[in-house]
């Protein structure tokens, strides 16, 4: 069986302790890999690793960096099948959505920072025509990248990427869940010549390997992307040592249809937005919210679209929905389907585990769940599912449309869909979320901040907005 290994110093070792967890494939139920059960003595390695290389990598010059991150981009696009297979075995996504989605993603995440750094600039002024003030933007040191398991090496990059591309050296903990790609990812580094040390990964549990990050007195800022319940513990461990945080959180988000829009649009891609690797994104349109007098209307269609819908094998090309990534998380996904019954809800479609014929008989597949009737209040509405579950409710006005909305902890994403300009912009200003789509559903320039409001995250990642968080500004007053 194939074992998964760290990757500390520029070289795959084996974790202190010698164990190793199982890897799951989730579309199979069967255990297809180990990777590392790592502890304290590993991240002090990979920490140490990645001070020893701060000094040389911060000093090289910034196109030598950037050359470097530009061939792993390279490498990535070369290995793009092999990547996304690894990906879809490893999550249970389709195969289809790994290759259009997560891997040309992870090289785009490389490119956009490796050359970013480029055309990084800081600010000066003169004041009074008596001194002159300029802004010097230094790399922090070692930090510590903390990624999810819904989109695996999509995030993985989007963390390191700009945190080396500044010329911070990396400790990084991908899930537990889905380690094979960023264990593939530490094989291109090395091909692609990154200096021992620059960027390392250490495999294993969140409470042994993500805590020991966060506790480390090296490293000294942190990226985290997951849970809100793990964010606050992180932020509590993190913040009374004073390291910069940059948490992606959780989110509830508002699918705000208005009568006026495109119809067609509007159903499909709310369908994308609702199902996209059976919703385990956490910007997927949880809660969809219709006016009124388009609601009957909407309903049906979307439940006749939702009905359509292929769940399969994820490495079958016809495929739309593939296996949840665990046991674990397909039995919380269910259990609120049931809870939503409790609470007076009506599943018009799915609810149930789907058993796939074939290799994948033991696999996590649930059905995509369509349900109405609920109160807003309702833990259903409120808590994030994570899985693939909407809630339909109508509205009557812009206002109680916004209301709804705004009506949860979470401030991640939301989306409109309405053909009136001034309605758009109205809402799009008054919505409590990070961002914010109108007719249209994950579009992203990573040129533009992304985060969230309220219990949806601390900070913004994206653009100059991760490139600023990754360094230091200070500031140089020299009188004239």
């Amino acid at each position: 069986m194939q074992k998964i290994l760290n990757y500390i110093h520029g070289h795959l070792t084996e974790p202190n302790s010698r164990n190793y967890l199982d890897d799951i494939n989730p579309a199979e139920g069967k255990v297809y890999c180990q990777l590392p059960d790592s502890d304290r003595k590993d991240v002090n390695q990979a920490a140490h690793a990645a001070r020893l290389a701060f000094p040389e990598w911060s000093a090289m010059p910034v196109k030598k960096r950037s050359d470097i991150l530009l061939k792993i981009a390279d490498l990535i696009d070369r290995d793009l099948e092999k990547l996304a297979l690894a990906e879809s075995i490893d999550n249970g996504k389709p195969l289809k959505l790994a290759t259009e989605l997560d891997i040309p993603r992870a090289s785009a995440n490389i490119r956009f920072f490796a050359t970013a750094i480029l055309h990084f600039s800081s600010e000066a002024h003169l004041s009074d025509n008596e001194a002159v003030n300029y802004t010097i933007r230094s790399p922090l040191g070692v930090v510590g990248c903390i990624s999810p398991w819904n989109l695996p090496l999509y995030l993985f990059t989007w963390k390191i990427a700009p945190a080396l591309a500044s010329g911070n050296t990396v400790v990084a903990k991908p899930s537990e869940l889905t380690p094979m790609t960023a264990f593939l990812f530490s094989e291109l580094c090395m091909e692609a010549g990154l200096p021992a040390g620059v960027l390392n990964v250490v495999h294993g549990l969140g409470d042994k390997v993500g805590q020991a990050i966060n506790e480390h007195t090296e490293i000294t800022a942190i990226s985290f992307t997951g849970g809100t319940a793990t964010g606050r513990k992180i932020a509590a461990t993190a913040a009374p040592m004073f390291k910069k945080l940059s948490l992606e959180l959780g989110g509830k988000n508002a699918n705000i249809i208005f009568a006026d829009c495109d119809v067609e649009q509007a159903i499909n891609t709310s369908i994308k937005s609702s199902f996209s690797n059976q919703g385990e994104i956490c910007l997927c349109g949880s809660r969809i919210l219709v006016e009124r007098n388009f609601y009957n209307t909407f309903v049906e269609a979307f439940v006749a679209k939702t009905k359509r819908l292929r769940i399969n094998d994820p490495l079958q090309a016809d495929t739309d929905l593939g296996a949840l990534v665990s046991e674990a998380h397909m039995n919380k996904v269910l259990s609120y389907i049931e809870l939503a019954k409790l609470e007076g809800g009506t599943v018009l479609t799915g609810g149930k585990r789907v058993v796939v014929e074939g290799r994948c008989s033991e696999g996590y597949f649930v059905e995509p769940t369509v349900i109405v009737g609920l109160d807003q209040n309702c833990r259903t509405n409120q808590e994030e599912i994570f899985g693939p579950v909407v809630t339909i409710m109508p509205f009557d006005t812009e206002q109680e449309a916004l209301e709804l909305a705004n009506a949860t902890a979470y401030g991640l994403s939301a989306t409109v869909w309405t053909e009136n300009l001034k309605r758009a912009h109205n809402i799009s200003h008054q919505l409590k979320s990070g961002i914010v789509w109108v007719n249209c559903w994950l579009y992203r320039d990573l040129r533009t901040p992304f985060g969230g409001m309220k219990q949806s995250g601390v900070g913004r990642e994206g653009g100059l907005e991760a490139l600023r968080f990754f360094t230091e500004a200070k500031n140089v007053c020299i009188r004239l």
